[in-house]
Order: C-alpha cells, then structure tokens, then sequence
C-alpha cells in the first residue's frame, strides 16, 4: 500500500519551505530535498484531509517526466538517492518514493502555463473578453474546445491562502526581463507539445499544465518542483471528452468540482472531504500515473 504523509517531519535537516503540498529541506548551498506530502489544495486552500499515496504519485509522475524531457529542457534532479540524504532512525521507506534531491535553484516568480484547451480560468477570462492572457482567440469558442495552437498563459506565485492571477507576457517581460520571459515561453510550449503528443497516444488528453522554473548561478534555465501531475495539469480521457461541458478527469478537478457544490467562499479553513471524494481523487491519480508511465504504486 502506499505510504500517508501528511506533514513531513525530518529532524537535523533545516525546513526552509512548507508549502500547499511539497516540504522543501535545505542539504547544503547546491541541494535540497524536496518531500511531496498528501496535501491536497482547490482554489489554493490547502484542504483538512490528506489523500493517500498522493504525495508518491506525485513524485513517480514528475521523476518520469523528467527523465522523458531531459533533453528537452534540464530538470532540477540530481539523481542522487534518497536514502543517501535522510537523517538517521527515519524511514527511508516512508520518503523514498516522494522525495528527490535537487538542485537548488533560484526560483522564477511566475507559474509558466500552457493550455491546449480552453478550460477553467481561462475559459473565464475568454467569456469576459474574448482574450486569454492578452492574448485574442476565435469568436465562438465552447467550453473545453480545443485551441487552434497551444497558448502560453502566465500567471502570478500566489502566497500560500492567496490566489494566482493570470497575467499577460509584457508583465512577465516586465518581472524577469525579455530573455528570461522568452526563453520560460518556448521551454514551456515545447514541453507541453511534447507531452500532449506523447499522452494522446494512451488516451489522455492534456489540457493544460503548469510549470515551474528556476535558473542556476551561470543563469541557465531548469524546470523544477513537478511536472505534468493531475495537481499541476488537467488529465481529461480522450475517449470521454465532448466539448461544451467540464470533461470528465484524473486531476483535482474531481475535487473542485465537489466543492462547487458548496456553500464555501474558497478561502480557509477548508471543508472536510466526504471518504468517497477522498478515495474518487486518489483512484484517478493512480490511473493517471499508470496509463502515462505504466507504474502502478504496491
């Protein structure tokens, strides 16, 4: 069974960063060691209860990605053991399968989005205005059409309980500068084109994702923290979706969903997960894992 993780607890390592769902430990002035916990966060509010396994599928996703990309775009893995890093008495077995040693980077403060269909904030900001992002589309367009090419959508690093805000590229431009903004732009489409093809062929549309990405020292550019999960991507079935409507999901969407239903202003505390949601959400991020990367977690 997989392990439940909650809140990490690594004693002698120096905590530098508790976010909505990663722990992230300071290992010396190159290396972190980032621990995916079972956290789940809807409308960036970090909800009461804890989904099991999460925090590995999570981490087995991002680390088959990675290796997929590697010559894409570099990653912030160090392939260094887990083991190798933890204190002594913890168990290994507890973080091995959520954790990864990486490089410690310096963070970008934009979350780099691209979107192959039009769907959530997006599909609002388009009925508002007919943009996305600045960025003008075709009259006409019904929820979760597919877009005529993949966009690039930025938006805000949201403070933990604050929300993410999309932006247009001038104010991306404007926070990192025009190379940084360009190079973020063409890493992020590249992935998102490569990775949409690649989960076509087993079934799954990819409807959006978010990365992240941060530079080293010399300024060159890695992608970082996760990549292409149900928590940072919309995973729809291909063989289910019917545009017009929200497409069935292996994401938190199922989650969010739920708690449209209601009566909670989307900001803390949170409300309690029925065990039915619970279990739902962790059943879709396991098939998602499995039909992308063929793992199945014992």
């Amino acid at each position: 069974m997989p392990t439940i993780l909650h809140q990490s607890n690594l004693p002698d390592l120096e905590l530098i960063h508790r976010g909505k769902v990663r722990d992230v430990y300071a290992l010396s002035a190159d290396e972190l060691l980032i621990v995916a916990s079972d956290r789940l966060s809807a409308f960036d509010v970090v909800l009461p209860d804890p989904i099991p396994g999460k925090g590995e599928i999570l981490t087995q996703l991002s680390n088959f990605w990675f290796d997929k990309t590697r010559t894409l775009v570099p990653n912030h893995l160090t392939g260094k053991p887990v083991a190798s890093v933890l204190p002594a008495g913890v168990d290994a077995a507890l973080y091995e399968k959520r954790s990864v040693v990486a490089r410690r980077l310096n963070a970008l403060p934009v979350e780099a989005i691209a979107r192959g269909y039009l769907i959530g904030s997006g599909w609002k900001d388009y009925q508002a205005s007919g943009r996305v992002c600045g960025i003008a589309l075709p009259a006409g367009l019904r929820q979760a059409d597919r877009l005529p090419e993949p966009i690039f959508t930025p938006s805000t690093k949201a403070a933990l309980g604050d929300h993410d805000q999309n932006v247009s590229f001038d104010q991306v431009v404007a926070t990192i500068g025009a190379d940084l903004a360009e190079r973020v732009r063409d890493a992020t489409l590249k992935l998102y084109r490569y990775a949409a093809a690649y989960a076509a062929e087993r079934g799954i549309l990819i409807a959006d994702t978010k990365f992240e990405f941060g530079t080293d020292a010399e300024g060159r550019l890695y992608v970082m923290d996760e990549m292409l999960t149900p928590d940072s991507s919309r995973f729809w079935p291909a063989d289910q979706y019917q545009p017009g409507s929200s497409p069935p999901s292996y994401d938190k969407q199922y989650v969010r969903d739920y708690l449209e239903t209601l009566d909670w202003n989307k900001r803390a505390p949170a409300p309690i997960l029925p065990r039915a949601i619970i279990d739902g959400t962790a059943a879709r991020y396991a098939e998602a894992l499995q039909k992308l990367a063929g793992i199945t977690l014992d």
